[in-house]
Formats: structure tokens, C-alpha cells, sequence
């Protein structure tokens, strides 16, 4: 699911069209996007920023174990919920 977000007065066909063009170059790369913002600088000017979908998962370490946390066990489950957080 793609997160849209507009800022400035946009006709739907003007975010649609950008949208589109912006798929079109991230097709080309064999990447998906994840999200997209367009902000009206001026009427002639847009600012489009666009970040990729990423295949990129969080591992953590308990007891020695390298594993994504739906992998844990109860016992693992339990000690990532009881740590605490040191700053």
C-alpha cells in the first residue's frame, strides 16, 4: 500500500500524473514505491520526493540468537518485552 501525501492545490489528474510518471521510473529500476509526497512550491514549481519499498527486516539478538522477532519463542518473546532501554 502506497502512503500519498499532498501539500498545495492539486487537481487529482495533475497527482495522478505525477504518480504515475514517478511509478514509471521506479518500474524501470525493479523497485516498488512506499511512499510518495508532492508539495507545491509555486504553481509552476513541484517538489516530488519519493522513497522505495525495502526488503530490509529488523534482527535481533537473544541469548546469542540471531532471528526476526516472529521467529522468537514465548521465553524470547518475553525477555525482548522486559528489556530496558539504556541511553
Amino acid at each position: 500500500m502506497m502512503k500519498i501525501t499532498v501539500h498545495g492545490n492539486l487537481t487529482e489528474k495533475e497527482i495522478e500524473s505525477i504518480i504515475t510518471e514517478e511509478k514509471g521510473r521506479f518500474a524501470s529500476r525493479q523497485k516498488e514505491i512506499a511512499e510518495i509526497e508532492i508539495s507545491e512550491i509555486n504553481r509552476e514549481e513541484l517538489e516530488v520526493k519519493t522513497w522505495a519499498q525495502s526488503d530490509i527486516r529488523r534482527v535481533r539478538r537473544i541469548t546469542g540468537y540471531l532471528s526476526t522477532v516472529d521467529r522468537f519463542n514465548d521465553a524470547k518473546r518475553e525477555e525482548l518485552k522486559e528489556r530496558v532501554v539504556h541511553l
